[in-house]
Order: structure tokens, then sequence, then C-alpha cells
């Protein structure tokens, strides 16, 4: 079941992200923009959970970015460990005001200030199986269609010629 709306101005909030975690979000946006990546936020993944950020590489990776904007929102988040599963990569991503050290070192981490993001480590490859990818690409590319569609009907506007 979809989580979004084409109701709201910005379907891709439901309500549950924070300023802060929308902040950290436009950022790591905008660096994954500039590093050539596809992006799409709030992908419900085959087991159910739903990831803040995958993106696609232009060399094909898949990666997975959770974002935490605070000590508690990490420690309270128990599903992490499950995007393993589903990337090539595993990020997190969050601001200034968290200390850097709560995350885990075999996980690439990001600090982003809403104007940008930087890159602090990278996340170890675990490449995916083939059909692990296949499905993740499926899922990622139907629901990338179906939110310009959605996007095209909210708005009355064709994206033919982006």
């Amino acid at each position: 079941m979809t989580i979004l709306s084409v109701v709201n101005d910005n379907p891709l909030v439901d309500g549950r992200q924070s300023a802060r975690a929308m902040m950290v979000r436009k950022g790591v946006q905008i660096l994954l923009h500039d590093m050539r990546h596809a992006v799409l936020p709030e992908l419900v993944l085959s087991s159910g959970r739903r990831a803040d950020l995958v993106t696609v590489s232009d060399k094909g990776e898949i990666w997975i970015i959770e974002i935490k904007t605070s000590i508690e929102d990490f420690r309270v988040d128990r599903k992490w460990p499950d995007y393993r599963s589903h990337c090539d990569r595993l990020l997190f991503a969050t601001h200034r005001d968290v200390p850097l050290d709560i995350f885990p070192p075999d996980c690439g981490l990001l600090l982003s200030d809403g104007y940008g993001a930087g890159l602090l480590r990278e996340a170890p490859l675990h490449k995916l199986a083939p059909a692990s990818r296949k499905a993740l690409m499926l899922d990622f590319s139907r629901a990338a269609a179906h939110r310009l569609m959605m996007a095209e009907w909210s708005t009355g506007k064709s994206f033919d010629d982006v």
C-alpha cells in the first residue's frame, strides 16, 4: 500500500518527516544529483520497510540512505539492518548537531546542511544478488513512473519535455 498522497502540496511527505529530516534530505538529494544518482525518497521495499532514500548511481549501484536527526532517532530505530539486503551500499545521513560516532563504521556517512551534503565515509560495497537487483530496479522504475504520472495529474502539466 502506498504512503504517498497526491492531495498534498508534496506527495512525498506523509507527515512522519520532521522539518529537520526534510532539511537533511534536501541537502543529500542535492549532493546525489551532483553525483549523477537517480533518487527516490520514501520507497517501500519488498520487505515492507520504507527506505528514506533509494538511489541508483550512473554505474547501476543501488544505495539506501537512512536519515537520522538525533541520537534518540538512531537508538530507537532497529529496522535499518534489514536495508542491507536491498542495496549495494548502506549509508546514514545526518546534520551537524548529531554526534557522528553513534553511526556504525561499516556504513557510509553523509553530513547535510540542507544546501548540500558531504560524503564523510564511503559505504562498503556488498553487491546485491542478480534476482534481488532486478526486483528492486523494477520497484524503483514503477514507483518513479507512478509518481511522475501522479504529478502530471495533480498539476495538469505534462512532463514529456523533461
